[in-house]
């Protein structure tokens, strides 16, 4: 193929889908934005072969004609341009909204991103994982624990809006509300005017005289949570569960973020588990393998009869239905399973060694 290389431009194969080729494209942007000392002219090739590869058109007459079937039509840094109409590229091929904060909101640079140009976005409380240890059988059946959580609160003495109480709240005079105001900024495709966040609401579109004292007007500070965890039956090991709105307290009364406990199962000394089913061992003596027996076996849900064949070998494994784990995600039981282990006795008195040797077994 004549020309420009678009899809090693983007490190991707010819029969890659357009979510690789998208994923290629984001890594790489990260990498070469020159707002993060990355390479300009490396910037501008991924942007170029984007459009191209990135519209499934675009990428047909590629494939057939190359790169000389866009030559003389193309913007700055290779972006046709002449799709733009009022905001939105129509011709380009590429969802802004989609690429995310390649620039720190790609489609926010350019005041085309389609989103509100009202207040900065809330600042989401941070999620938290933390480890919820649980015995065995805790695991096996369920349960609720009560945990004690360290984390940012929401100030309770301003409610989490970061005023000291009583203090007048005004609108910003700065960007009237808005969050946001439009400066000039130097860009790869030269100056443009783009919004930014109010330096002095730090997005709020609020101000006011003094900041709460117990918060220093973050509307958040340190303290505890106590919790009711609800187990569910079934749960394994390094499974987590999610508390959503249980995390970290947003800034300025923003939404919290999410909890995540990881479960760690403490091991029981009488079972073992894989999945949903339960292994144990039960030894029993050469005159119960020979002959057979009713033995009791001890499961998480209570003794139960087993009975023991004649000649019952030694490491012979039975199944007991239904006596195992309920499952988390489906309905019914795991198993039980029982490995038989013959007690082979040592110093036999004279006479019982004579029966055996008369027996000759």
């Amino acid at each position: 193929m004549a020309g420009k290389d678009y899809y090693s431009a983007l490190g991707v194969s010819k029969t890659a889908s357009q979510a690789e080729i998208k994923n290629a494209f984001r890594k790489l942007a990260h990498k070469h934005h020159p707002d993060k000392g990355g390479d300009a002219n490396k910037f501008k090739e991924i942007n170029e072969a984007y459009q191209i590869l990135g519209n499934e058109q675009k990428r047909k007459q590629y494939d057939q004609f190359g790169s000389s079937a866009f030559s003389g039509g193309g913007g700055p840094g290779g972006f046709d341009f002449s799709g733009f109409q009022g905001g939105n590229f129509s011709g380009s091929g590429i969802d802004f909204e989609d690429l995310g904060d390649i620039f720190g909101g790609f489609g926010d640079m350019f005041g085309f991103s389609g989103r509100s140009s009202g207040r900065a976005q809330s600042k989401r409380g941070a999620d938290m994982e933390a480890i919820l240890n649980i015995d065995f059988l805790e695991a096996a059946f369920g349960a609720t624990k009560e945990i004690l959580i360290d984390k940012n609160i929401k100030c309770e003495k301003c409610n989490g809006n970061g005023a000291e109480p009583g203090t007048k709240i005004e609108t910003c005079k700065t960007c009237g509300g808005r969050g946001k105001i439009l400066k000039n900024q130097r860009t790869i495709f030269g100056a443009m005017q783009v919004e930014a966040i109010c330096p002095d609401c730090q997005g709020e579109g609020q101000s006011y005289a003094h900041k709460c004292s117990k918060c220093s007007g973050t509307g958040i500070h340190k303290g505890q949570e106590k919790l009711k965890v609800k187990i569910p039956a079934g749960i394994d090991n390094g499974e987590a569960i999610r508390l959503s709105g249980r995390g970290n307290a947003g800034l300025k009364g923003s939404p919290s973020g999410d909890l995540i406990l990881i479960i760690k199962i403490k091991p029981s000394d009488d079972f073992k588990r894989d999945s949903y089913d339960i292994y144990t061992k039960k030894s029993i003596s050469i005159k119960q393998a020979i002959l057979g027996d009713k033995i009791d076996i001890k499961t998480i849900h209570g003794d139960v009869v087993l009975k023991i064949p004649e000649g019952t070998q030694s490491g012979t494994t039975f199944k007991i239905k239904g006596k195992g784990i309920e499952k988390l995600r489906g309905s019914g039981l795991g198993d039980h399973f029982v490995e038989i282990l013959v007690n082979i006795p040592k110093g036999l008195p004279r006479k019982d060694r004579k029966t055996l040797e008369e027996l000759d077994i």
